[in-house]
C-alpha cells in the first residue's frame, strides 16, 4: 500500500509530552481527542503545514490508515513524524487519556 515504510509507534509508548496531530474529521475529533493534540483534518494537512510544530509529530486517525498516509507524506518533506499503530481504537484500549469536545464521555468515532 505504500512505497516505503512508515516509521510506527505503539499508542502505549507515546510519551505524556509528546506533539500529537490528529488528522480524523471533525465529528471524529468531537466524540473524542487527546487533549492537546493539534487537530488538522487529512485534507488539510499540505495547505497547513506551516501550522506544525518542529518537533516529533506523533501523527493518529480512527486505526492508522489515513495517519500512515501523513506520516509518509511529512517524511517525504524532512519532517520527523511517526504513526500510532492502531489509531485512536489503540490509544482507548491502552488506556490513555481521551476528552470530548463538549464535555461529555469521550468515545471513538
Amino acid at each position: 500500500m505504500f512505497h516505503s515504510q512508515v516509521p510506527t509507534m505503539d499508542a502505549a509508548s507515546v510519551p505524556a509530552d509528546a506533539a500529537l496531530l490528529d488528522v480524523r474529521e471533525q465529528d471524529e475529533w468531537d466524540a473524542g481527542h487527546v487533549e492537546g493534540a493539534l487537530h488538522i483534518p487529512i485534507g488539510e494537512v499540505v495547505a497547513r503545514i506551516g501550522e506544525l510544530p518542529d518537533d516529533r509529530l506523533h501523527v493518529m486517525c480512527r486505526v492508522g490508515g489515513r495517519s500512515a498516509q501523513v506520516v509518509q507524506y511529512l517524511v517525504a518533506q524532512g519532517r520527523d513524524a511517526v504513526n500510532i499503530d492502531g489509531g485512536m481504537y489503540a490509544w482507548e484500549s491502552a488506556g490513555r487519556p481521551m476528552v470530548s469536545s463538549d464535555g461529555s464521555s469521550p468515545f471513538v468515532l
